[in-house]
């Protein structure tokens, strides 16, 4: 191969991978710009509502139940239902609505899934087997909240599609909190 034939695969491999990076940019700018237009308006619903930002991911808590002493930490454990909404916009609804563990939540969304062992809350282990905004997202919960977690593709599955989540997805979890256990 010519040198200057190699040189130009270069160059051309180079631009490739700045215009892929430039893209992806561009579209967890926009995500964010989501999840920021998706707060607001929550906000605006219910000013008692709390927002916290760690790690790449916003917590929304909506019945905040600072009561309680004990918020999440590393390596804790957390009991939960929640449902799963990619974000494709400034809003969530039903059509979105990729994975949930509340039978009222599946029924209001159309589904009809006959497997009743999958309307139980789920055991989650803070720093095990979670993406990212997941991961952040819960660290501090306290028992009894719930809240809306949001994160961009960057720290969600990025590139991997998962199930029904598309690649580089936004994601919404609504949770509800049912225990925690730190020790």
């Amino acid at each position: 191969m010519k040198r200057s034939t190699f040189i130009f695969l270069l160059l051309t491999l180079a631009l490739g991978a700045a215009c892929t990076k430039a893209s992806l940019k561009t579209t967890y700018d926009k995500q964010t710009t989501f999840i920021e237009g998706f707060v607001s308006a929550q906000m605006k619903s219910d000013p008692k509502a709390t927002l916290t930002q760690n790690g790449g991911a916003y917590r929304l808590t909506l019945h905040d139940t600072l009561f309680h002493q004990d918020s999440l930490l590393p390596g804790g454990k957390v009991v939960l239902q929640y449902a799963c909404y990619t974000l494709t916009s400034s809003s969530v609804n039903r059509s979105n609505l990729v994975a949930t563990n509340v039978k009222s939540v599946a029924t209001a969304a159309g589904w009809s899934l006959t497997d009743t062992t999958r309307w139980k809350p789920d055991t989650l282990i803070l720093g095990k087997d979670l993406v990212k905004g997941l991961q952040a997202g819960l660290m501090g919960v306290q028992e009894e909240d719930e809240a809306f977690i949001m994160f961009t593709g960057e720290y969600g599955y990025g590139a991997r599609e998962r199930g029904t989540i598309p690649a580089r997805s936004a994601l919404v979890y609504q949770v509800w909190i049912k225990s925690i256990d730190n020790n």
